[in-house]
């Protein structure tokens, strides 16, 4: 554990800035199906270091009682924002031997939480007091089909969830029908749109993406602009501002989920570039704390 925690220490000191531009970081759950330091562990050792932790719960390794008291006892600690997933399938990970579990989906997981927050176990036993939880889920805009995506955001949102973290996205165009069709069903009234954006450092970590994440396609076009540039690593820094740009200006993006693969200042400099800070949506009820 104290290896775990000088890392986290570390890395929350090589935030920008000492994290003025960021609100809160993903402790994730085993992902990709890999395992991981405890997902609980590393959310509250977040909290420790003064960092707000979004507490992601996969559906995958665990049944309906594991998960409510993962959710329970991190709220014990403070930790109070979760993000609700279903989980790649064990074949996406190293260990694909591992038995799923799978008790609940992605929109199921959201509706415990949300009751959980109201004061009750799925069993309807009171929790005295209840967690104050603030709920969020992902969504994949890329995947086929594409317009159940928006309605299974719905069912999401319908069930508790206040932000969605979109999965990263190299078609703008899918991007774009996704949040105009998002606008129309009244699907960014009632949830935050967080879109993901990938800093890597060339065309390596772009095709890693494309040939070993499960959900994500990059184009070969995209690829191929990256890795014939000059400097593959400023074509590739450029890449991901184009793609926060685009996503800022589309309706119901509300702030983005940031995945920072270079670690060498780039996080910063796509914020400035930005010109993102803290008081950028302070005004937004959807998505304050």
């Amino acid at each position: 554990m104290r290896c775990v925690w000088l890392k986290a220490h570390d890395r929350s000191r090589r935030l920008p800035g000492g994290a003025p531009w960021v609100d809160a970081v993903n402790a994730t759950d085993n992902t990709a199906a890999h395992a991981h330091a405890s997902n609980v562990a590393v959310a509250i050792a977040l909290r420790g270091l003064g960092v707000e932790p979004i507490l992601q719960v996969v559906c995958r390794d665990k049944n309906r009682l594991a998960v409510q008291a993962d959710i329970v006892g991190a709220a014990l600690h403070g930790v109070t924002n979760v993000c609700c997933l279903t989980g790649d399938d064990v074949s996406a990970g190293d260990e694909p031997q591992s038995r799923r579990v799978f008790d609940l989906d992605g929109p199921q997981l959201v509706r415990v939480a949300a009751g959980l927050r109201r004061g009750e176990y799925l069993s309807g036993r009171a929790i005295t007091p209840p967690p104050e939880l603030f709920i969020g889920a992902v969504e994949n805009p890329s995947a086929p089909p594409h317009e159940y995506r928006v309605r299974r955001a719905q069912l999401k949102a319908a069930a508790g969830a206040r932000f969605l973290q979109l999965q990263i996205c190299f078609r703008p165009g899918r991007l774009e029908a996704f949040a105009a069709l998002a606008e129309r069903t009244g699907l960014t009234r009632r949830a935050a749109l967080l879109q993901t954006v990938v800093l890597v450092r060339g065309a390596r970590g772009l095709r890693f993406m494309d040939e070993h994440v499960p959900g994500i396609s990059v184009p070969a076009d995209v690829i191929d602009r990256v890795d014939r540039a000059a400097d593959p690593a400023e074509a590739a820094y450029r890449l991901a501002l184009e793609q926060a740009r685009h996503a800022l200006a589309l309706p119901g993006v509300r702030g983005l989920h940031l995945a920072d693969m270079r670690r060498d200042g780039s996080l910063a400099r796509l914020v400035t570039d930005l010109g993102l800070g803290r008081d950028h949506h302070a005004h937004d009820p959807a998505i304050a704390r």
